[in-house]
């Protein structure tokens, strides 16, 4: 590989193979030539002058585009469609007349497009799926394990460390659900010719409406589309790059909020990803284990989510039956989307995949807690023994706020139940209080949650994709 130019880091570092091949060089042109055999064969059904021969010529070159003389046709006429409509008339000469007959540029660029982001869409649908399943398993895992939970980044109540999980899982789950949505409203453009009049296949089958929308309807279904959009201009709407953009930014959304907890909960030395035998944290602390995959899902995502007001601005400035100052972004903005997405979600199976708990560490940040969060079962039991529940209301707060400051202020341990026990009015002695602090009597239905929301939502969904190939990744950097 070239050292002395610009090359992406999605290429070298980031993307899959898989993902770099659908917006390669190579699939866009073939999609072209697949998009002008649907084209001639639609044509040829509805009674245009097209031989087989033709055909099988077309057939016989889809997939050995003769770049070098597509190359050479561009400098000329400056034009890359027609340049490849050249191209592929050399190696079909007995088919290079009807060769995008009736078409214009939009409908090779466009239509290709569009089966481009179906197919990435189903190959991070499927890499999402894994990612839902490793996160499943581990929420299912520990899924009793009660931990402290926050609100305002303060300790609020418990949960346990499986029924957060859930929570960064069914942000996915709305991920998936709009993939979902988006790959069933996805439309080709169909063949709308110049100014979306379909003016130009009027002519060709002399005023006949219904060979004309036959051949749209024969074109989109040989390529695994049973719609095609029902009006545009030259282009489809560029509305649709945003939606499609937008569901992927809602995965980096999900993805950045996962990869900031981890950070959070690997600061307070409760978990960890994962981190690999000779992997050096720091160049000059030997000691450090830096969240490096979290931190790279944080920055990746970062770059999606701003990337879509790009599809925004673009979908905003398209004067009439369309303009040229889409071509430029787009091509750059949606692949880069995509490639992003593909790098996040690669991080992501990896992460998940070895997610590391310390239980111990998790327990003992509980139970310095705990004390505070028990105060209304701490009233509640000293109110049978006869105690005034306004009253007890107030030590109690005073208790609390007593024992925080020598937490905060002294670096001491929480001597709140102390302070508690030597007060008469509670009537209630260290015994009867530490029976209070069992965290699990804090996590409310916590691990019922987890159970009901795996069993009734999203195990049903991972079977579905049982026997397909789940996706696997063993990471670059």
């Amino acid at each position: 590989m070239s050292t002395d130019s610009y090359v992406s880091p999605f290429s070298t570092r980031y993307a899959s193979r898989e993902m770099q091949f659908l917006f390669s060089e190579d699939h866009k042109f073939r999609t072209w030539r697949r998009l002008w055999i649907a084209l001639a064969k639609a044509e040829k059904a509805a009674g245009l002058d097209i031989t087989d021969e033709q055909i099988a010529e077309l057939e016989t070159h889809r997939d050995d585009v003769n770049y070098d003389d597509a190359r050479r046709r561009e400098r000329e006429v400056r034009h890359d469609v027609m340049s490849h409509v050249y191209a592929y008339g050399l190696q079909c000469p007995k088919a290079a007349g009807i060769i995008h007959l009736g078409a214009t540029s939009c409908y090779v660029g466009d239509n290709t497009d569009v089966l481009i982001m179906k197919e990435a869409l189903e190959l991070v649908q499927g890499k999402l799926v894994t990612v839902m399943g490793l996160l499943a398993d581990f929420a299912d895992k520990y899924k009793a394990l009660p931990c402290l939970a926050y609100t305002h980044l303060q300790p609020a109540q418990l949960t346990t460390v499986g029924k957060r999980a859930t929570l960064w899982l069914n942000e996915f789950l709305m991920d998936y659900e709009e993939i979902e949505h988006r790959l069933s409203t996805l439309a080709l453009l169909g063949s709308k010719g110049t100014t979306g009049t379909q003016a130009s296949f009027m002519e060709l089958f002399h005023g006949d409406e219904s060979k004309v929308r036959g051949v749209e309807q024969a074109i989109a279904e040989s390529l695994g589309f049973t719609r095609v959009v029902p009006v545009s201009g030259q282009t489809y709407s560029r509305k649709m790059d945003y939606q499609v953009v937008s569901v992927l930014s809602g995965i980096a959304q999900s993805a950045s909020k996962f990869a900031y907890d981890m950070r959070l909960l690997a600061s307070f030395k409760e978990m960890e990803e994962p981190f690999e035998k000779n992997q050096i944290g720091s160049s000059a602390m030997p000691y450090k284990r830096n969240p490096m995959r979290c931190e790279r899902i944080d920055a990746l995502s970062r770059y999606v989510m701003v990337d879509t007001l790009n599809t925004a601005l673009t979908t905003s400035c398209q004067f009439f039956e369309r303009t040229l100052d889409d071509s430029a972004n787009k091509r750059i903005a949606v692949a880069e989307a995509f490639l992003g997405v593909d790098a996040i979600l690669n991080i992501l199976m990896n992460v998940c995949d070895g997610m590391v708990v310390y239980d111990k560490v998790i327990r003992q940040r509980v139970m310095r807690e705990l004390p505070f969060m028990a105060t209304e079962n701490i009233m509640m039991d000293a109110v049978e023994k006869g105690g005034n529940r306004q009253e007890l209301h107030e030590k109690l707060r005073v208790y609390a706020q007593q024992a925080a400051a020598r937490v905060k202020g002294e670096g001491e341990e929480n001597d709140m139940l102390e302070r508690v026990a030597q007060d008469p009015d509670f009537g209630l002695d260290m015994e009867a209080l530490k029976s209070v602090l069992e965290p699990e009597r804090y996590t409310g239905r916590s691990a019922q949650q987890v159970t009901s929301y795996l069993e009734e939502i999203i195990r049903p969904l991972l079977s579905s994709w049982e026997g397909k190939n789940q996706a696997q990744v063993e990471l670059t950097v």
